[in-house]
Order: C-alpha cells, then structure tokens, then sequence
C-alpha cells in the first residue's frame, strides 16, 4: 500500500510538474521584510524534477525578500477555459493549476548561471539561441540567477 501511495505521489508530482512547464508564468509568493506578501509571475524554467531558475536584477524586492526568508511558494496555471454549459445552466471554468513550495538561493557559480541563462533562453526564445554567448558574455555578471529547489512534490489539480 505504502509502494502503491508513493507511485502515485511521484504520478502526480509528474503531472504538476507538466503544468508549470506548460505555463507561460509561475507566480512565486514571498514574503517582504515587514512580513507582508509578496507574489509576482516571474519567467521560470525548471531542470530536473525539484529544480527551478528566474533572474532578475542584482537588487530589488524580490532580492530583500529571499534573503529575509528564503522559502517560497509557486503557483501556475497552463489551461484556463471559462465555459457556459448549457444543458446544465452552468458557469464554469476548466483549468490545470499547480502548487509548490521551495527553497531560493542565489547562485554564485558561473557555470551554473550559464546554465540557466540558457535554460531560460532555450525555453522562452529558442530561435535566437546563436545569439546566446554573445548576450552572455556581456550580461552573465551584472544578471542575478534564483534557484529554487522545491521541499516537496509539487501537487496539481484539473477540470478537464
């Protein structure tokens, strides 16, 4: 039983995980100095199954916030479709969503903010990639790269 729990755990943490690849934005909660929220849709890319990237400029916000706490919470949506149903009279919505928590850090490693970077590009912009070591070579130490290793799977939901 325990076996057949986890299966399905690793199951659904798959589809989730499909969700916030499919999403052009992942809002990630935070929260401000002052303890107050703080969620905005960033441009994430993920590289394995518990890893996350965004960048963003050197200071900020987002920065004062990860450093105060450096737990977050993500949450997507990929499909979102109001419907009228009319055989039922009924106003719906049918959507995939998806949740996570997760640990930032900022990365200091060169190589691995290369990565990431072009992990980024790869998924958002994947016909300019020969234009990729040129904007690296001038943007890779003024570019602050976040990564997010989730703490637990992630859990999704869906009105097909």
């Amino acid at each position: 039983m325990r076996q057949m729990r986890k299966a399905k755990r690793q199951k659904d943490a798959a589809w989730a995980l499909d969700v916030f690849d499919k999403a052009p934005y992942v809002t990630v909660s935070m929260t401000r100095p002052d303890g107050t929220p703080y969620g905005l849709p960033l441009s994430l890319v993920r590289s394995d199954e518990k890893t996350f990237y965004f960048h963003c400029a050197n200071e900020g916000e987002k920065i004062d916030c990860i450093r105060l706490n450096p737990i977050v919470s993500l949450s997507a949506v990929s499909k979102c479709t109001p419907k009228y149903e009319e055989e039922k009279n009924n106003f719906t919505e049918y959507f995939h969503s998806a949740i996570a928590l997760g640990k930032t850090e900022l990365v200091e490693d060169r190589n691995e903010k290369a990565l990431a970077l072009r992990l980024l590009c790869e998924r958002f912009l994947p016909k300019y990639m020969d234009h990729f070591d040129e904007a690296l070579t001038r943007s890779l130490d003024r570019t602050t790269i976040v990564k997010i290793t989730l703490t637990e799977h992630p859990v999704g939901k869906c009105k097909p």
